[in-house]
């Protein structure tokens, strides 16, 4: 589909997926490609517009990232954000140094409201600073659209080339319009018409996949959780009884969540899908012993997920494509092209080098989480199962700190059960954006029917998100947390601490590991 794209070039930024989330709001597709993105790839998309994203470097250091200067002769408007407005105005002819004074936070910006970019918004607006270097002084050709007490050039335009900048970052909450100023610049700026939508992107799907596998046959990897679940459903959609989903439990699953799966997907669940479920637990555990490191647990149930696929395919005979529910989030945390590791996702980064299928298919690798719900209603799955608690690929391996045994499993399958059926007796589930509990590598005294204890540490978490890109610890009603906390010291045994994890994202990832 030659659909109309916004491209974000990521200069090391920690909000580039935020951006493109920001853009597909507007029902505009948008990717984030690395910095050093070649220009005969920009020229084979229906390119609508640019949008340079915020970094930590200086513009004028050696080393720094920078861009083809040939990026402004595109014929597309470029939109500057932070780094990416400094990197324009230096590359331009444009003078950036170190701000005599720095700008962080919330900080009330002056805009001429005149202007395309700042049309609908206050004279006055709150926006969200980050920096040290600031322009001095705009390249030739650019008027200054944006100021603050301390910072000259906060925003700036050159019409005629269709070049804009803006010093903070309007992708954030934290800029109160900056919603507007995006959907000013996607939308009237680069002339988008906003057909990005679900309805059409199943649509394409179904057709791009029945094109692509033919008569060949399809092994999905289904875990139950949100992504993959979609994914099965719209490889059956496509390609009906070529598809075998295999669910392997591996034995790192919430309680009874094997049994949950089956009785969705399995022979009475009305999928009409070719199910076979995988008990492999003990393979799993063994793989894993002695295992503490988070990137190394990872990538060994990545693997030996792939081999149990590899084996369940030899039993089926000649199956040429392995299908995941990989999504966007998995891609660029699991490393977009010089961008820094964030986490492996075992069906991205943690994959073996060497994997015996034809070739894989990842049909909601371009989506959001949102977005992967959206695809899931308007393929007719339940809400219930759209809206379930999102589960990472590596299961519990990633919520219990340091090495995985049946006992650590034990604990936090019981810790979470609770967890989560105080949070639905209180009315929460829908508010929350992800909830679980995990359980940590930390060991302390306690004292529980006047004996001495030297039991484990359960950690709740709680998150509100709507794109899981960025979030918010929830502030969670303190009597929510002290029923939940008597429940698991009371009725799960090895644990006599409860404790609540207070981070966002960022600082923290969502998951533990």
């Amino acid at each position: 589909m030659k659909r109309e794209t916004i491209v974000v070039m990521d200069f090391g930024g920690q909000y580039n997926q935020l951006i493109a989330r920001r853009v597909r709001e507007c029902n505009v597709y948008c990717e984030v490609y690395p910095h050093n993105i070649r220009l005969d790839k920009l020229k084979e998309m229906n390119l609508k517009g640019i949008i340079f994203t915020g970094g930590p470097n200086s513009v004028y250091a050696e080393g720094s990232p920078l861009c083809d200067r040939e990026v402004f002769e595109l014929g597309v408007p470029v939109l500057g954000i932070c780094y990416g407005s400094q990197l324009m105005a230096h590359l331009l002819g444009g003078k950036v140094a170190t701000a005599p004074v720095s700008e962080y936070g919330k900080t009330e910006v002056n805009v001429d409201n005149r202007k395309r970019l700042f049309e609908g918004v206050s004279p006055k607006t709150i926006c969200w600073m980050s920096h040290t270097d600031y322009i001095e002084k705009a390249p030739e050709g650019f008027t200054v659209t944006a100021h603050t007490p301390v910072c000259p050039v906060a925003g700036m335009e050159n019409v005629k080339k269709g070049l804009y900048a803006v010093q903070f970052h309007p992708e954030v909450m934290h800029t109160q319009e900056g919603m507007k100023m995006l959907r000013n610049f996607v939308m009237d700026i680069c002339g988008c018409k906003g057909d990005w939508k679900m309805d059409s992107f199943v649509e394409a799907s179904i057709s791009d996949i029945r094109e692509k596998v033919g008569k060949g046959k399809v092994l999905c990897a289904l875990s139950g959780g949100v992504d993959s679940s979609v994914a099965a459903v719209l490889l059956a959609k496509a390609v009906g009884k070529q598809l075998t989903c295999v669910f392997v439990d591996h034995g790192l699953l919430r309680k009874d969540e094997g049994d949950e799966v089956e009785e969705v997907f399995g022979p009475e669940g009305g999928y009409d899908l070719n199910f076979v479920r995988v008990n492999a637990r003990e393979r799993f555990y063994g793989k894993l012993a002695g295992v503490e490191e988070p990137e190394r647990k990872r990538k060994i149930i990545g693997e030996e997920f792939i081999r149990v696929f590899e084996e369940e395919a030899k039993k089926i005979g000649a199956v040429d494509y392995l299908v995941q529910g990989t999504i966007y989030p998995d891609v660029i945390e699991s490393g977009l092209g010089e961008s820094a590791v964030i986490k492996s996702h075992h069906n991205v980064g943690g994959l073996p080098d060497c994997v015996d299928f034809k070739e894989i298919i990842e049909p909601l690798r371009l989506l959001f989480k949102d977005e992967v719900r959206e695809a899931g209603l308007e393929l007719g799955i339940p809400e219930k199962l759209v809206y379930r608690q999102p589960f990472p690929g590596p299961g519990l391996g990633v919520r219990i700190i340091g090495e995985v045994t049946a006992e650590k499993v034990r604990i936090v399958q019981e810790a979470d059960a609770i967890y989560r059926e105080e949070i639905k007796k209180a009315g929460m589930e829908r508010e929350l954006g992800q909830y679980f509990a995990a359980v940590t590598n930390m060991r302390s005294v306690g004292v529980m029917g006047d004996e001495r204890t030297y039991d484990y540490a359960v950690a709740l978490r709680a998150v509100s998100t709507s794109d899981f890109m960025t979030a918010e610890a929830v502030q969670m009603p303190w009597e929510v947390l002290s029923t939940v906390t008597s429940r698991i010291v009371n009725e799960v045994k090895g644990v006599n601490r409860v404790l609540y994890d207070c981070t966002g994202k960022p600082p923290g990832t969502i998951e533990f590991e």
